[in-house]
């Protein structure tokens, strides 16, 4: 049975004007009209290789004063969203392209997903990744099943290796695009949200350069329901999304950052497949701070048990830094959509993020060098119940007068409101405590 919608006009007309590139050498030459009938066939060609994830109310609402649904998309099997578009794209290979394999020259989520779903396939697949690759994503990759190669100094070097493999052995370079295949597969998750969660008003996404998922999912979305508002997040440092739609094609921001915190979110934009159906189909495309990513994190750690990284929160950070009031007292999902955050970053993270919060905070000030009145101090730390995490005296370089202490002081506190609460009661005892900003 044919489902026909208005939507679909929409989507016709977005990709009716792309310009089809013939010099790329992976999938461009799949790319169509991505039609709902498509994200359909998409989500049942995949529905046994990847995990339907939950899209769970979250005890969120209350503190955003609006009825927040999270679709866990973290919790497949690489920690990843891609892995939907990755295997319908792998799924769609001929087999004589299935058994010759696929090479890639990345080190993020979408060589994770290739690389786990490519060795499910029983398609050869092999990673190329340069030396300043971190140990853990190499061990990673290689548990999922590819064959990896260091290869050069950069991610240039590593690529350029890949392509020379890929035209000397007949391997399928693949690199992350918007091909209709790929959009198809990430579209499915806009089947999900809508299925799971009845009544919705809104859905947030990461957007960022690479807004496969925004595009995908708001084809679906748009098809079901046109009057649900689909809202794309990016990082205020890396406005790429915006920019390219302000310019009306993808540009190359220059500030784009290489490090792991940001992962896709601060990418180039790769498409314009992606780009134009952002423009006709997303309502709205909002920038954050990375403070506001940190609580984010912070928030999902806290409350839902969900350690994810800078793309999987920065759909909740839009609503921590106030960018949506108009959403207040509606019913919103949230695409939580990926959790790999490297170990040695997880705890750079949450001590930044509690600062931030003001849950974390440091203070200095001079005693007299006596038992008594470092008993006194503490004595207030624990009338006020803060815990303290760090305590640390001065005495070879106080500049004030002899037989002085200086004591710098790191606590923990529940709350602004208790931060605020523990410097007042400072300050009454040590008019001269200096309160050490974050």
């Amino acid at each position: 049975m044919k489902i026909v919608s208005r939507n679909e006009e929409l989507i016709r007309d977005a990709l009716s004007r792309i310009p089809q590139s013939s010099s790329r050498t992976s999938l461009s030459s799949c790319n169509k009209l991505l039609r709902f009938e498509d994200i359909s066939a998409a989500a049942f060609k995949i529905q046994y290789g990847v995990l339907k994830t939950p899209c769970m109310y979250s005890r969120l609402s209350k503190q955003y004063g609006m009825d927040i649904y999270l679709k866990k998309e973290f919790l497949q099997y690489t920690g990843s969203v891609k892995e939907r578009g990755v295997l319908y794209l792998l799924t769609s290979l001929p087999q004589d392209q299935q058994r010759k394999g696929v090479i890639m020259a990345l080190d993020g989520n979408f060589s994770m997903a290739v690389a786990y779903h490519a060795s499910e396939l029983r398609i050869p697949v092999f990673v190329i990744m340069s030396t300043s690759t971190s140990p853990a994503r190499v061990k990673m990759c290689r548990e999922y099943g590819a064959t990896v190669i260091s290869y050069g100094a950069t991610a240039k070097d590593s690529q350029m290796h890949a392509r020379r493999l890929a035209q000397e052995n007949g391997y399928l370079y693949l690199e992350e695009e918007d091909s209709a295949v790929y959009l198809s597969g990430l579209g499915t998750v806009g089947l999900e949200v809508y299925e799971q969660v009845p009544k919705l008003d809104a859905v947030i996404f990461p957007a960022g350069g690479y807004c496969g998922l925004l595009a995908g999912s708001a084809a679906a979305l748009k098809h079901l329901n046109p009057n649900i508002s689909v809202i794309g997040v990016e990082s205020e440092s890396f406005p790429v999304l915006q920019q390219s739609l302000k310019a009306g094609h993808p540009v190359e921001d220059q500030a784009c950052s290489n490090h792991h915190f940001y992962g896709d979110v601060s990418g180039l934009c790769f498409g314009s497949n992606s780009l134009q159906l952002t423009g006709k189909l997303v309502d709205k495309v909002v920038a954050v701070r990375e403070e506001d990513i940190l609580i984010s994190m912070l928030r999902l750690l806290e409350y839902e048990r969900a350690m994810v990284d800078a793309e999987g929160s920065i759909g909740l950070a839009a609503l921590v830094a106030g960018k949506l009031p108009e959403l207040k007292g509606k019913r919103v999902a949230i695409v939580i959509c990926s959790g790999n955050l490297e170990l040695h970053l997880l705890q750079q993270c949450i001590a930044r993020a509690l600062t931030l919060d003001n849950r974390v905070c440091r203070f200095s000030l001079v005693l007299s060098d006596s038992p008594g009145d470092i008993s006194k101090l503490l004595e207030i730390l624990a009338r006020e119940e803060t815990r303290v995490l760090d305590f640390k005296q001065e005495r070879m370089f106080v500049t004030s007068e002899f037989f002085t202490v200086e004591v710098i002081c790191t606590v923990e506190t529940r709350d602004k409101i208790h931060t605020a609460q523990l410097r007042n009661a400072l300050l009454e005892r040590y008019p001269t405590a200096s309160w050490m900003e974050r």
